[in-house]
């Protein structure tokens, strides 16, 4: 198996070198034009959107030009195009359109920081780049050619299913919250967020485990475990929960440093009890 899939990439790596990088044009130009969209909103968080948007435009270039079985090439496209269709509206809605910025990209603008240089012009294109990277599972799933699906794809399938709800659940418990807040510095604790600090990121990295699943199941597949490892990274390093968590504790204080005590980072999981 493992001779077959250097073969098969061999075989296959100018088509795809070069589906990859129409993929980097797409998602560069859709960056392009967000990044002169936010210059009008002041919202630098229309960046988020374009991520989401620039990975169903991908998955899409992939569908149509791949050479691949067309049952699995589209379902692939289906599955991110309906992923990203759910969380654009959903940002659209909580933070860009009639929202003030983002306080995680009103600091990193305040405090003058490398992403924000030129207006945040190379922070945008990097998310470019990062969508092609993160394209990876889509690309490989797409030009495998076997007729059927295999047993790994099918319940890969319905991992992205079962996670994709458990992000909506989670999106909608946060906005039902919100909506009633007693308090500016109370903290959410309903449904999910009573087992999880961060439901929501936790069932997105299970969407990207259920996408390098189904792109395991093709020639090739183990390089796409780079994509869930990689969103792991961003989650827990870079733009997700140390930005949201270090913005809670400025906002929400003590009553955020309690539910730090006692409820999970990331896994869903029984809350402590006080000490």
């Amino acid at each position: 198996m493992f001779v077959y899939d250097i073969l098969w990439s061999t075989v296959n790596i100018a088509s795809l070198a070069t589906l990859a990088a129409a993929a980097w044009a797409v998602a560069a130009v859709l960056m392009l034009a967000l990044w002169w969209w936010h210059l009008r909103l002041r919202n630098a968080g229309v960046v988020d959107v374009g991520w989401a948007a620039g990975l169903a435009l991908v998955s899409l270039l992939y569908a149509v030009f791949a050479p691949g079985d067309p049952r699995r090439r589209w379902l692939s496209a289906a599955l991110v195009a309906i992923w990203s269709a759910r969380l654009v509206a959903y940002l659209l809605r909580d933070r860009v359109l009639g929202r003030p910025e983002d306080p995680r990209y009103q600091h990193l603008r305040q405090s003058g920081s490398i992403a924000a240089a030129a207006s945040f012009f190379a922070f945008f294109q990097a998310q470019a780049m990062l969508v092609v990277v993160l394209s990876t599972p889509m690309l490989i799933a797409s030009a495998n050619p076997a007729p059927a699906w295999s047993a790994l794809e099918i319940g890969a399938a319905l991992l992205w299913a079962a996670a994709l709800a458990g992000e909506t659940m989670a999106d909608r418990q946060l906005e039902r919250f919100k909506a009633r807040r007693p308090r500016p510095e109370s903290t959410c604790r309903d449904g999910l967020w009573r087992y999880s600090r961060h439901p929501n990121y936790f069932f997105e990295w299970l969407v990207w485990v259920a996408y390098a699943l189904y792109a395991l199941g093709s020639p090739g597949g183990l390089v796409a475990l780079s994509a869930p490892a990689i969103v792991l990274y961003l989650l827990f390093r870079v733009t997700g929960i140390p930005a949201t968590e270090a913005q809670a504790l400025r906002t929400r204080g003590d009553d955020y440093r309690r539910y730090q005590q006692a409820t999970s980072v990331f896994v869903p999981w029984p809350p402590r009890r006080a000490s």
